[in-house]
């Protein structure tokens, strides 16, 4: 294929890459070229590890919407005792709510029993019988906060460790700190099951100033997985091919006049793209697993339920993704929480513990962190029509795997869940947690940008100790 500007100016060069990006699908065959290769995988370089790890890699299954503590892992049988009745300002007096703000504060039971699990007793809502089967394997933390009370600024810090928008992601900053173990597939994988009407911007996964190859890669529950990677029709290898030997060419003949970064990273892109052609396909494809685990999951491949998300989590993290984040919406129960967090529940419950179990039984949970939760939690007050609001001063997670202490139960809230009191964990310190088990110290993985270094956990955070092994 001849180019008449290969050797032609800067501009032409800059010309030819932006008309080309429609076109190079599947630039990746430069990989396949003989001879000097035109950009090395940097989302591959793993960089030295400040300690040893104890988890290669994270998947963290994010309850999208604020589940209720109270309907899940926090059981608070003095606030069954005082439903109906005005909440003591001692607890409420000068605190900052949502939906309930100028409003009575009426204190609302919890809505299903608790019951202790397994041999460690970890107490936990009996709409989650699959999960009291893995009780033992699992940490719950009772004592988290967050500093957002809507959901937008709670997911942004979540997800970046700062509600200001614009920022890396956690699995940005774990790809960009560590590299990633797959070869066909992209570091940092996103998938959102198709419940809830939440929006979810792609901001949640975003690399933010980070280089662009360490975004998270959303895979999507039904049709094509990922947007953009199948060859278009009537396009041939051998012209694809003959494509990337231009550009081939043009990058080497001219990398020593221009410093850009971002073309490196654009092919970097191309050349996993091009790979993807025959991985995703083969990752997607459920046939060879047995019927026992596609019901333990109780997934139906294609379906794109949480269930197939989690079991293809699994298949990701054996191909070796770093970093694999599955969100879950519908939990924002302003009303009507009994019937909607038990819906919830029968989603979650199930597929998450088979999770827990498929990786132990394939001696892969030792190696893998497990980490489920929310934005925030719930109040312990009725809003609208037997509901919850946005609270953002103590809800639970659990984590298993990855070197986390098994069966146990850490932090507490007051005696009606209003307050985390005890051993309070705050979302930098879980970011600080997630990176020491990954064999980082948080406050040295940074990124110089506009003249400060900046880190997933800002200007705070600590591993919380007394969850690790």
């Amino acid at each position: 294929m001849a180019i008449s500007y290969l050797t032609g100016s800067d501009h032409n060069r800059r010309a030819f890459l932006g008309r080309a990006t429609g076109g190079l699908g599947a630039a990746a065959l430069a990989s396949l070229l003989p001879g000097e290769a035109l950009a090395k995988p940097v989302a591959r370089k793993t960089r030295t590890q400040h300690f040893p790890a104890k988890a290669k890699r994270v998947i963290f299954l994010y309850m999208a919407g604020g589940p209720s503590q109270l309907e899940s892992f926090d059981a608070k049988p003095k606030l069954a005792k005082w439903h109906g009745k005005p909440m003591p300002d001692s607890i409420v007096k000068g605190e900052q709510l949502v939906g309930l703000l100028g409003k009575k504060l009426i204190a609302f039971a919890p809505q299903y029993p608790f019951k202790k699990y397994g041999k460690s007793g970890q107490e936990m809502t009996t709409l989650f019988p699959k999960l009291g089967e893995v009780a033992d394997e699992i940490a719950i933390v009772r004592s988290m906060q967050t500093d957002a009370i809507n959901h937008g600024p709670a997911h942004t810090l979540m997800n970046t460790g700062t509600k200001l928008a614009g920022r890396p992601s956690m699995g940005s900053w774990a790809l960009y700190g560590l590299g990633s173990e797959a070869e066909n597939l992209p570091g940092f994988v996103v998938m959102v099951s198709d419940q809830g009407v939440q929006p979810l911007p792609a901001t949640n996964w975003n690399n933010g100033f980070l280089p662009s190859h360490y975004q998270g890669v959303q895979f999507r529950s039904k049709g094509e997985p990922v947007l953009y990677v199948n060859r278009p029709p009537g396009t041939t290898s051998e012209g694809q091919k003959e494509i990337v030997e231009a550009v081939s060419s043009l990058t080497r003949s001219r990398k020593d006049l221009i410093d850009d970064p971002q073309i490196a990273a654009r092919v970097a892109a191309y050349e996993l793209a091009f790979r993807m052609q025959t991985s995703v396909p083969e990752l997607m494809d459920f046939s060879g697993e047995t019927k026992e685990t596609l019901d333990l999951y109780g997934a139906k491949p294609g379906d794109g339920s949480f269930a197939s998300n989690c079991l293809l989590a699994r298949r990701m993290a054996q191909r070796g993704v770093r970093f694999i984040q599955i969100y879950l919406r519908g939990w924002d129960h302003h009303s009507g929480i009994k019937a909607g967090i038990a819906g919830m529940a029968r989603q979650a419950d199930q597929a998450s513990s088979a999770l827990i179990k498929d990786l132990k039984r394939r001696g892969m949970l030792d190696e893998t962190l497990v980490v489920w939760g929310g934005e925030f939690g719930r109040t312990p007050m009725n809003e609208k029509v037997k509901g919850r609001d946005h609270h953002m001063k103590a809800f639970s997670i659990w984590m298993a795997g990855g070197g986390i202490k098994p069966g146990i139960t850490y932090g507490s809230t007051d005696e009606f869940g209003f307050n985390a009191i005890d051993d309070v964990v705050h979302v930098n310190d879980l970011h600080a947690t997630i990176l020491h088990q990954l064999g980082v110290d948080h406050k040295r993985l940074t990124f110089r940008f506009q003249g400060r270094d900046f880190r997933l956990t800002d200007v705070e955070g600590k591993a919380v100790k007394g969850v690790l092994a």
